[in-house]
Parts: structure tokens; sequence; C-alpha cells
């Protein structure tokens, strides 16, 4: 690639690097006996820059997840006038008092994980009619640090959920770290049958192939799309 021209290598860079991401998806889903039509790629652009999340667009890419309220409204209003198949998701924290943005802004919720969020969230949704498919967020792991409902706790919670008139269509966890994922994976795809739901979100850049033999639909990646966040360089290996 030339370095004349960054923008059309950093564009080269993603593109390339999504279609990589896609054939491996297939391939570990033709290995699972599944179809690929039925996993979706989520392009986690959390603090990426502008240029980063254009070249994604550029390459077909319409599925994003967003960490954070404030950042996601200051890039994806104006990009849906170009883009109106964009489908958003969040896939951080979401402080209660963000509510109202989020309903109004994301196509979807991931990180349902409280009673306190859901009746925020059921109250906004009946409020303005705008009605957003959720995901309960589990923390697989019983971590501290982390968001999430406990596995032991989470078919109350979805109960307790459906019973707002939330539609919860999926699951999401996030592994730790030092652990087997595939446990983590096998333990979401459990609550998730036994509670009658079809969608599991898991599956990072480091994962996601093991996440889908377990039954991910949708994997969310991040570095492997756009590499870590800096100089353009690094991405395309300069």
């Amino acid at each position: 690639m030339s370095a004349a021209d960054p923008e059309a290598n950093l564009e080269k860079a993603i593109s390339g690097n999504i279609d990589a991401i896609r054939k491996r998806i297939a391939k570990a889903a033709v290995a699972a006996r599944r179809d690929p039509a039925d996993i979706r790629l989520i392009a986690v652009s959390k603090a990426q820059p502008a240029d980063r999340i254009q070249a994604a667009l550029g390459a077909g890419q319409r599925l994003f997840g967003e960490n954070r309220v404030q950042e996601a409204q200051a890039r994806w209003p104006d990009l849906r006038a170009a883009y109106p198949d964009l489908d958003i998701h969040l896939i951080g924290p979401l402080q209660t008092n963000k509510v109202k943005e989020a309903v109004a802004l994301f196509d979807a919720i991931q990180t349902l994980d409280r009673p306190k969020l859901a009746q925020a969230l059921a109250a906004e949704m009946q409020k303005t009619g705008r009605y957003l498919p959720c995901y309960v967020q589990v923390n697989t792991g019983e971590e501290e640090q982390k968001a999430g409902v406990l596995p032991e706790q989470a078919d109350g919670f979805i109960s307790e959920c459906r019973a707002l008139g939330l539609e919860i269509v999926g699951l999401m966890c996030i592994p730790p770290a030092e652990e087997e994922p595939g446990v983590h994976f096998a333990l979401l795809r459990e609550i998730a049958r036994r509670n009658g739901i079809e969608r599991l979100s898991m599956g990072m850049s480091a994962d996601y192939e093991i996440a889908i033999p377990f039954g991910a639909t949708e994997v969310r990646v991040g570095t492997a799309i756009f590499g870590d966040r800096g100089d353009w360089k690094q991405l395309v290996g300069r």
C-alpha cells in the first residue's frame, strides 16, 4: 500500500479486517453445523476516531456497538441521514439518568442488568412508544467489578422484565479474561434455553470463534477490526 494516500490505506485495512472476520465467522459456523447468516458481526466503535468508523461504513458494516450514551450521541445522529439502515446497540453500562437519551438513540439495549434500570426503560418506552429489543447482561463470572445479573438470579430477573412489558430477545455476557470462555458461553446458552431466549451476544476479538459453537448470534469485535487506538499506521502494519 502506498503511503501517499493514508485515507485509502486505512479504508483498505479496515475493509480487509472485516472481510477476514466474516470469513472466520463463516468457517466457525460451518464447522458447528450452523448457518453463517445467523451470526451478526457487531463492530465495537467505542472511542474510535471518525475516519475508522467511516471506513467501516464504506466496507458495508452497519451494525455497531457503543459503550457510552454521550459518545454515541455525538457520532450517530448525523450518520443516520446518510446510512438509514444503521443498527446501533448499547453494549456498555446504562445509568438510569441516561435512559431517555438511550431509548431515543439506540436500536437495542444489550446491558439490562438490574430492576431499577428495567423499570426506567419500561416507563420511557411506554411514554415514547419506542419499544427497543433488550438483552439481559449476565455476570457469568460473578465478578464484583462487572455489571450483570448473577446467574442464579437471571431467571427471576428475566421474568420481572417481561412482566414490565420489556421485549427480552437475548442475553449478553463478558467472560473473565483469565478463564476458559467456553464455560461461560455454555452457561449463558443454558440460561437462554430454559427461558426461551434465542439470541446470544457473546464472543469478542479474542474468542468469537469459540462462542459460535455455543450458539452466539452476535459477536462483538473491536480491536480486530479497528486496531488499537492510535496512529493509523499501526493498523496497516507500517
